[in-house]
């Protein structure tokens, strides 16, 4: 009986396990393709600012992000530069934060979702809701939902 026990048991924590890892695995083993979406019908007067992506904590090799964003009147640009570590459940937030570090609790924020990110590198649009002021906003963030952890923080420059 007690062998039957540590044996379930033993396929419980392995099973835990396992499928923990897989989630955390899951987008380093299969990555979405890097997308390359361009800008139609915009010039560079309609820019209303500008972001640079950082690594928010040097000591954290998994949580990093580089590259650049240009913000118009309804779209947020991810230009060609953008790269993120991999990792689930990627969003792009506009949070009132001037400042974003990984203390910073963004998901307490009046943050604004803009949508899942559509991959870890390369170009990517993504809409402004109508009606939205721009300048409410300090911060572009890709934060995790999953973990609820900050992935890159990018202050907004006008």
């Amino acid at each position: 009986m007690k062998t039957t026990v540590a044996v379930l048991a033993a396929f419980a924590i392995g099973g835990a396990g396992g499928l923990m890892l897989g989630v955390f695995l899951y987008p380093y083993w299969f990555p979405p393709p890097e997308v390359n979406e361009v800008v139609v019908g915009k010039s560079e007067g309609d820019v209303l600012a500008r972001a640079t992506f950082v690594h928010a904590n040097p000591a954290d090799p998994i949580h990093y992000g580089s590259g650049s964003a240009t913000i118009y009147p309804d779209l947020v640009h991810l230009e060609a530069d953008f790269e993120v570590g991999p990792g689930p459940k990627y969003h792009l937030y506009l949070v009132p934060d001037d400042n974003v570090t990984p203390e910073t609790e963004v998901d307490a924020t009046m943050f604004v979702d803009l949508g899942r990110l559509k991959s870890f590198r390369g170009s990517q649009n993504y809409t402004i809701p109508a009606g939205l002021e721009i300048d409410r906003f300090g911060s572009l963030v890709v934060w995790c939902e999953q973990f609820g952890v900050l992935i890159s923080p990018a202050r907004i420059k006008k």
